[in-house]
């Protein structure tokens, strides 16, 4: 169904919107409160997010260590500690820049979607902050209301976010060619994949990866960094 006229503007979320990841300072903040043994997870923690910025994470044995500690705790302890998480670490990462590029993308009617390899449990109520509805992100699975430890749906990284998003379009009836024009914003060379499916690219504080092919290839830098 081509409805013409709409714009859609994607946001991936750590390191871009935020000032810093979520995932891992949801590690190191479950690390804190002494729910992760510190000398076994921190050293996993940094592993793991030196190989994200790399490029050489593998997706599935990374959720397997950050889905595991949800399907150890009730879902009611969970929501305390994330709602602390939040108002500890995460309000702090949340620069003006970046709540001014949504809330003009949001004031000229674009469709707006926050996209990220993040779980959707860590990420929902940091989403809701910058007041966007629609996220898409890594699905942990639950049952009964409860965290099983497993994933739900595809993750949403590399290749796996032009997939969870385009299902995400199937299922409102929209296909690419539903909007007159495309954005993503993303500092990491592992959103690659997507940004070459916009039709503008836009490379926020990026990684020298992604810096390198943005330049060669005459794509927008911005900084979303400062007061």
């Amino acid at each position: 169904m081509n409805r013409g006229g709409m714009n859609l503007a994607l946001f991936d979320l750590d390191n871009t919107l935020l000032s810093g990841d979520s995932d891992f300072e949801w590690s190191q903040f479950l690390i804190e409160q002494g729910v992760m043994e510190r000398e076994v997870f921190e050293v996993k923690n940094h592993t793991f997010y030196e190989q994200y910025k790399a490029g050489t994470l593998d997706i599935h044995e990374f959720l397997e260590y950050q889905l595991r500690p949800l399907s150890r705790h009730s879902r009611h302890v969970l929501d305390g500690w994330l709602k602390e998480f939040v108002q500890q670490k995460m309000l702090a990462l949340i620069g003006a820049p970046a709540k001014k590029l949504v809330a003009q993308h949001q004031a000229a009617g674009d469709i707006c979607v926050i996209i990220t390899a993040t779980n959707s449990f860590v990420t929902a109520p940091i989403a809701r902050q910058f007041g966007v509805e629609n996220l898409i992100a890594t699905e942990p699975e639950h049952k009964d209301g409860e965290f099983t430890g497993q994933l739900a749906d595809i993750p949403c990284f590399r290749e796996g976010k032009i997939t969870r998003l385009e299902n995400w379009m199937t299922q409102r009836g929209w296909g690419w060619d539903s909007f007159s024009h495309s954005c993503f914003y993303s500092d990491s060379l592992n959103d690659l994949p997507l940004l070459g499916k916009v039709k503008s690219p836009i490379a926020v504080d990026p990684d020298p990866t992604l810096r390198a092919h943005a330049e060669q290839n005459g794509w927008q830098i911005i900084s979303l960094r400062g007061v």
